[in-house]
């Protein structure tokens, strides 16, 4: 029987992901929605037809910012060569996409849409907002690792879902400041605040930070969580089994107070992109986010950026578990070219998609085993090994619990957090009051 807890956890996952790493990449309303326009021409699950069987597929992206959706351009160009098809992206803000999907997805979709692995994509699988794939898998299944498949896989034991990239959260930071400054890699939490301290006494703020989008946040409580109170204790949380008035996520947010005076200032009106420019242009001195962090850097400065894996806080929980997302796609539940869309599901497993895509946007992991990565960058190499020397990984905070909790309750409590960290008595028991009610809705 499919085993749901399986689906994302411990070394079974991250042996799935080293067999497709080693081999090898890393990482994304509705206005307009819908696929009224895209004319359902029919076609097989073949992309090797012709513009008559493949027709035109719509297709919903969050891939906003530019060095994505040029690079998305190019596959869908690629894919126009190979079968072809013609792909309508419809593209909406990353953040937008994000907060009206539910509402999305039960209106008028398009065919294909971004999204993610984890719990977000078994969530929507199961209330019928998205069509299964498992013939699709039937034909790029050897392509991917037997974790990837789990990972694909809705409660039901069918694939929902095609991987495409993903990247690890880490704190990036230019060589070349260290190499000036002579800093030293932190490898504790003390080391890393005596560090902040140095830098705030050399005129850098020493943690960019930003959470003007909501998200971002996340990923700091994700690290100290599992810092503090190791895998198991975070997705008991993400599932709502654990208190959040437990004494644990009070450590965090009490060890997260701590570390707040080395985080750049006025977090709340800035977004990650301007925090990440703040690193490039030397201005602070380290940050913690996805790999994506590297869409900012171009050219010397991109040459330029490193990472280091978040320090070790309890020697008994160790620093081996890091949050790793993987981005991809699904169908939706009623697409207008059906068949159209299975045939781009199955182009965008293919190397030849994610070489194309990889070649535009080093700043992820390729997800297909026969992807090439003999021309991946030192930065993206160095994604691989931490990977694969973890001994778990989770998805992120947004993608391992309900999305409606994860919109409507933590996203703002981490920016009252952010705003007021003194009442953690008082944040932690509303947390708790407001999961009560939606887990058990």
């Amino acid at each position: 029987m499919f085993d749901p807890d399986a689906t994302l956890s411990r070394r079974r996952l991250l042996k799935g992901f080293a067999g497709t790493a080693t081999a090898v990449t890393l990482p994304s309303l509705f206005i307009g929605c819908g696929g009224d326009d895209a004319p359902s021409t029919g076609g097989g699950n073949s992309t090797s037809g012709g513009a008559q069987e493949i027709g035109t597929v719509s297709f919903g992206s969050n891939a906003s910012d530019p060095v994505p959706k040029a690079a998305y351009e190019k596959v869908f160009a690629a894919f126009k060569t190979t079968s072809g098809g013609t792909v309508k992206v419809n593209t909406v803000d990353h953040n937008t996409f994000q907060e009206q999907i539910n509402s999305y997805l039960q209106g008028q979709p398009d065919d294909v849409f971004t999204w993610f692995a984890g719990y977000r994509m078994q969530f929507f699988a199961e209330r019928g907002l998205a069509t299964d794939i498992t013939d699709v898998w039937g034909n790029i299944g050897s392509n991917y690792s037997d974790a990837l498949k789990q990972a694909s896989t809705g409660l039901d034991g069918k694939q929902y879902f095609v991987p495409f990239y993903f990247y690890p959260w880490a704190i990036f930071y230019r060589k070349s400041v260290f190499e000036e400054k002579g800093y030293e890699i932190p490898t504790t939490l003390d080391e890393l605040k005596t560090l902040g301290a140095q830098m705030k006494k050399d005129g850098l703020d020493p943690i960019a930070f930003a959470d003007k989008d909501g998200w971002p946040a996340m990923g700091t409580f994700d690290i100290l969580n599992l810092r503090i109170n190791g895998y198991d204790f975070h997705m008991q949380l993400m599932k709502g089994e654990a208190s959040w008035q437990d004494p644990k996520v009070v450590k965090v947010f009490d060890e997260w107070r701590g570390l707040l005076e080395i985080h750049q200032p006025n977090a709340l009106g800035r977004t990650w992109q301007e925090a990440a420019q703040s690193v490039a242009k030397k201005k602070s001195g380290m940050y913690l986010l996805g790999m994506f962090v590297g869409q900012q850097f171009e050219g010397e400065a991109h040459d330029d950026l490193d990472f280091f894996n978040f320090p070790e806080i309890d020697s008994a929980v160790g620093a081996d578990t890091l949050d790793a997302p993987i981005d991809g796609f699904m169908l939706s539940k009623d697409p207008e070219n059906e068949e159209g869309a299975r045939a781009l599901l199955e182009f965008l497993a293919s190397a030849e998609a994610q070489n194309t895509y990889l070649a535009s946007d080093a700043n992820n992991i390729a997800t297909a085993n026969d992807a090439d990565t003999s021309s991946y960058s030192e930065l993206q190499k160095k994604a691989v090994e931490l990977i694969n020397n973890a001994s778990n990984i989770t998805q992120f905070l947004d993608r391992d619990t309900r999305p409606d909790f994860a919109s409507t309750v933590m996203i703002p409590s981490l920016q009252d957090f952010i705003k007021n960290p003194d009442d953690v008595a008082g944040l932690t028991k509303k947390i708790e009051d407001q999961k009560k009610t939606i887990f058990t809705s």
